[in-house]
């Protein structure tokens, strides 16, 4: 089996991170946590469209993902993982991933941006 594909993602900070991406859909270990972004290319280029963190396993399930239907109708093809054991940190490369990424929320994307 060929070795997934990776691409950098810049977060607001200026911070590189590195993903690797897999088609859907994904069957990745359990016991993984890490940062995941759903996408699809747009133009040549990977659009984000939902960006989050957890249990790899669980949260790159599209079919069990709490935002399931939004990801099939705006066209997801793939998922980005990044394994990141630390919750901290990846709540702050989430949040970093986001402010840079902003077609990520809605209406573009799924993430839906809390406090307005």
């Amino acid at each position: 089996m060929a070795e997934p594909k990776k691409v950098e993602w810049t977060g607001a900070s200026g911070t590189k991170y590195t993903y690797w991406v897999y088609e859907l859909p994904a069957n990745l270990s359990s016991g993984q946590n890490g940062n995941y972004i759903y996408a699809k290319v747009v133009d040549e280029y990977w659009q984000p469209l939902y960006m989050g963190q957890g249990d790899l396993r669980d949260r790159t399930d599209i079919d069990n993902h709490h935002q399931s239907s939004c990801l099939r109708h705006k066209g997801a093809t793939h998922v980005h993982v990044h394994k990141n054991e630390k919750e901290s940190d990846r709540l702050t490369e989430e949040d970093d991933l986001l402010e840079n990424n902003p077609q990520a929320y809605q209406p573009t994307g799924c993430n839906e941006k809390t406090g307005g």
